[in-house]
């Protein structure tokens, strides 16, 4: 009997290509396999032309695909995991995670010229808080520059407005095969990612086994351990599109290590620390590191960023 699956995705050029290497790989696992590419357009791809932090946030890039996906209208959704909000619908889960690409931010500029050493006052173009926040943080003089769109829209900028650098994720330069374009790789001391950023997540409805076991083989255990520990520390701050929040884990002599930061807007302050544990505890490290900033000192960041008192 010939196998079928419908795959949901957005129509962007990245979340395509995202969604053709889930397909190759299906495809060489099962031949013969039916796919149908079901594209779904959402509030984050309809607004342009306001900053994601002053449109809701949570979800922008996620909901509608997920209402197809409850619907039945698919059988499983291909995300961006930085995109997907650590609050899931109750009747779905991110139920495979595949090996992560490259984490890194990345910055493209005019003339290949590297952070360190753009002019005084440099345009930088990016609508992440997180991203901007810490670049501050390391060159107040910076100005940056609100940018949205897809990933080739935001490229075209560059040499459009006027700007003298772009900053991005690697791993979407990777997967659309603009690597050549990168300037500079910043190390985690300098820029720390997105919680999941790099990483694939597949979302399915958490009664639907026989989906879930067609597409096991495309997990990877330390890439789910890593961003199940990251997801924990975004959760436990509460953590949206509006605060500055960034984490990552990686593995080190089998054990887990957590860094992750929370930081004001203008980047002036930033509360970041690290913690280590074994792996099969992630979940508990992540809410540990959320509680050791928030006693720190993120708590008031937070409160004053969402209004509370």
């Amino acid at each position: 009997m010939t196998m079928s699956i419908r795959i949901g995705t957005r129509a962007s050029q990245l979340a395509l290509a995202q969604t053709k290497w889930v397909i190759d790989r299906v495809s060489a696992q099962y031949p013969g396999t039916e796919v149908d590419v079901i594209k779904v357009k959402t509030r984050g791809d309809r607004i342009l032309d306001r900053a994601l932090s002053t449109i809701g946030g949570k979800g922008l890039f996620v909901k509608e695909i997920e209402e197809t996906l409850i619907s039945g209208e698919i059988d499983v959704a291909v995300h961006s995991l930085k995109d997907v909000p650590a609050d899931l619908p109750e009747n779905l889960d991110i139920g495979i995670i595949p090996e992560r690409e490259d984490p890194h931010d990345v910055m493209i500029s005019k003339d290949n010229i590297p952070l360190k050493d753009l002019p005084e006052g440099s345009h930088i173009g990016t609508s992440s808080l997180r991203r901007s926040a810490q670049l501050l943080h390391y060159r107040p003089d910076l100005k940056i520059v609100p940018l949205r769109g897809n990933l080739d829209t935001r490229i075209g900028k560059l040499h459009s407005i006027d700007i003298q650098a772009i900053v991005v994720a690697a791993a979407g330069l990777k997967r659309i095969g603009f690597v050549d374009r990168i300037t500079q790789s910043f190390s985690f001391d300098l820029v720390l990612p997105a919680i999941g950023q790099g990483a694939l997540g597949l979302e399915l409805r958490r009664d639907d086994h026989e989906t879930r076991d067609m597409l096991a083989f495309l997990g990877h255990y330390p890439t789910m351990v890593a961003v199940e520990a990251e997801r924990s520390f975004l959760g436990g701050l509460k953590g949206g599109c509006q605060v500055p929040v960034a984490g990552l884990a990686r593995f080190k002599d089998g054990s887990l290590y957590l860094d992750g930061l929370v930081a004001n807007l203008d980047g002036s302050t930033i509360f970041r620390d690290v913690v280590i544990g074994p792996p099969k505890k992630a979940r508990e490290l992540g809410a540990t590191l959320a509680n050791k900033l928030l006693d720190a000192g993120a708590r008031e960041i937070l409160d004053d960023m969402y209004g509370e008192t």
